[in-house]
């Protein structure tokens, strides 16, 4: 007879309670989810970075070979050279120089 007069104690959990548990299980869940994707695509953006650096560093070296390509080209010794190839001669007295008033 001791069992009919002993009672059970149930803990009896509200709905609040239920879903304050439920989001604290899924905050541990999806918190280390977010971190792991967070960093892989800062690495996939670190990685993206570093390449269009080594594209802008690639770009700037063409760029100023071909300055100094410019540079060659448009030398007195190479213009008198191409002149002379063309059958022109380089006569000092017939450049003039021009200035700007101001």
């Amino acid at each position: 007879m001791k069992k009919r007069n002993q009672k059970k104690k149930v803990s009896k959990t509200s709905k609040f309670e239920r879903l304050l548990y439920t989001f604290a299980l899924l905050l541990l869940v999806i918190a280390p989810v977010t971190v792991v994707f967070s960093k892989a695509t800062l690495a996939k953006v670190n990685f993206e970075v570093e390449k269009q650096k080594k594209a802008i560093d690639a770009q700037k070296k063409t760029n100023e070979s071909l300055a100094m390509a410019i540079d060659e080209l448009a030398s007195l010794t190479k213009i008198q050279e191409v002149a002379e190839e063309q059958g022109l001669s380089y006569n000092n007295s017939n450049i003039k120089t021009v200035e700007e008033d101001r």
